[in-house]
This record gives structure tokens, sequence and C-alpha cells, in this order.
């Protein structure tokens, strides 16, 4: 297994140097994400892929506004204290989608631990099935966060059956702590294996370049793969602004081939595996490919 030293300087290497371009449908999808009021990971965590996806009219929405109750080391989404739930966003959000068109959409939030009887559930529920009003074709994902591990929360999400219900682990167990101080990596775990006894295809998703070893990749990637998981996703983290983690590694792309024949060998029924690899980059294209296995 290739050992890689840890990055003292912020330089990236050339295979995550990225190719900025604006298309008409960049526009096009900024524009509708605009006049729905509507907030998106893509801009808010500074995905590296926003001008790909925003290209082929796709998006991850974020519901329940644009401030978290947490503070992972490794997001850019702002925390602090949010404001007031807006009623009104599951129904912008249906028409958002129905606008674009999607045949896949998928949906994210911050934490809301303010939120106390339900941590944002019930808007969760709703968007689901204003989705299904709005846009009845279109496949729905769902990236929660973990509710607390409050089973009637989460359950509400479940019953309002996303086609694909998705959490990330984020890293190995043994820096998670470091990496995400108001979470709880069992706690991820407990929801993975919750989703997957209601009968959902479930979708996780890690990071790599924060302080973990090859063999603990792996030995995270078969413990996940053996509750039955139908999607992995693995990346390469980058650090948004010098106020997080820093890189520990940048992951050669040839580590990332390895990571894929093994999680395929692991028996998860898709992946995807790469230096710019998000969660839920290619997501539509994911879930044609599940559905060509199940068929």
């Amino acid at each position: 297994m290739l050992a890689q030293a840890p990055i003292k300087k912020r330089t990236r290497p050339d295979w995550l140097k990225i190719k900025l371009t604006t298309s008409g449908k960049f526009l096009e999808t900024q524009k509708l994400i605009r006049e729905n009021n509507l907030h998106t990971v893509c801009e808010e965590a500074r995905c590296p892929n926003i001008y790909e996806c925003w290209g082929r009219q796709t998006a991850t929405i974020m519901i329940l506004g644009d401030t978290c109750t947490r503070s992972c080391g490794f997001c850019s989404v702002k925390t602090g204290k949010p404001l007031a739930i807006d009623i009104l966003e599951p129904v912008r959000t249906g028409h958002t989608v129905k606008a674009m068109k999607l045949r896949h959409v998928v949906i994210t939030s911050v934490d809301r631990d303010d939120l106390k009887n339900d941590y944002g559930a019930d808007i969760w529920a709703k968007t689901i099935q204003q989705i299904r009003i709005q846009a009845p074709n279109c496949t729905i994902e769902v990236l929660t966060p973990d509710f607390r591990d409050y089973r009637p929360a989460f359950e509400k999400v479940f019953q309002a059956a996303p086609d694909i219900f998705s959490h990330n682990i984020e890293c190995v167990q043994r820096i998670s702590k470091a990496v995400r101080p108001q979470s709880d990596w069992n706690r991820s775990f407990a929801i993975l294996r919750a989703s997957i006894d209601w009968g959902l295809q479930t979708k996780t998703g890690m990071m790599v370049g924060m302080g973990e070893n090859d063999s603990e990749v792996l030995e995270t990637m078969q413990e996940i793969a053996d509750l039955g998981i139908s999607i992995f996703n693995i990346g390469q983290y980058l650090q948004p602004t010098l106020n997080h983690l820093p890189v520990q590694r940048f992951v050669h792309p040839d580590i990332f081939k390895m990571y894929k024949e093994k999680a395929l060998g692991m028996g998860f029924a898709v992946v995807e595996s790469g230096p710019l690899v998000r969660s839920s980059y290619h997501a539509d294209e994911q879930v044609q490919r599940l559905e060509s296995i199940n068929n």
C-alpha cells in the first residue's frame, strides 16, 4: 500500500486543479435558486464541483436555513443561532425541482439541534411530500443530519419514503471526535443501520486526508459494507479556509482507484471514488446505475 507523508503546505497537486467554466445552464440554475430564496450546499460548503453540476442543471438543495448549530472542523457552512423555520420552504423547494425539470434531486440540511421537538424532521417530510406532488417523476435522495439519534424524528423522514436515504459517516472512527466534536460516529452508524432495517436504499460517504491511514479507511469501508449500504462515496478533504482543519495528505488518484476496487469487492452496489468526489457528485447517475443493477 502506498505511504503518503503529511502535507505541510496548502498547495494542491495538479490532479486537484479545476478549470472553472460558467455556462448558460449554470446561470439558469443559479437564477432559479435565487428566485425561490433557497440555499444549496454547493455554495454554502464551497463545493469544487459546483460549475460542473450546475452546468448539468443538478444541485443539492439545503433546507432549514443556512446556519448550522454545529461546527464541524471540515465544513464551511456558517454556524450560529439559526432563524425560525420557514414553513413555505417545502413548497418553494418543490416548485424549484419542477422548474428545473429534474429527474433526480438531492436534499440536505444544516443541523438544527435547536428544534428540540423533532430537529427539523417535519420540514424534511413535508419537503419530500411537496416534491412528490409537484415533480412526481423525480427521484428523491435525502442527505440528512443524525437528528441526535431521536427515533421519532428520523422515522418521520423514513415514512416519507425517499428513494435514497443518505447520511455521511464522514471519516474513520479514530479521528471522528476531532473532526466532528458535536457529533458521534456510533450515532451516524446507528442511523444508517436503522435506514437499512426500514428497507430503504441507503448511501454514505467519507473524506480522506484528515489524519487517517489507508488501513483505517479500508476497515471503515468494510464495517459499513457489512451493514448493507448500497452506495458509497469517498473523496479528498480540502480545507475551505485557514480556520478549518488542515489537510494531512493529498491522496493520489491511484489510491482512489484502489479504494473503488476494494469497495466493490466488499459488496457495495455503486461506488464513486476520486479526489473531487463529494456526497452528491453524479447522484443522478448513481441512482440510474442502482436501478439497472436491481432490475
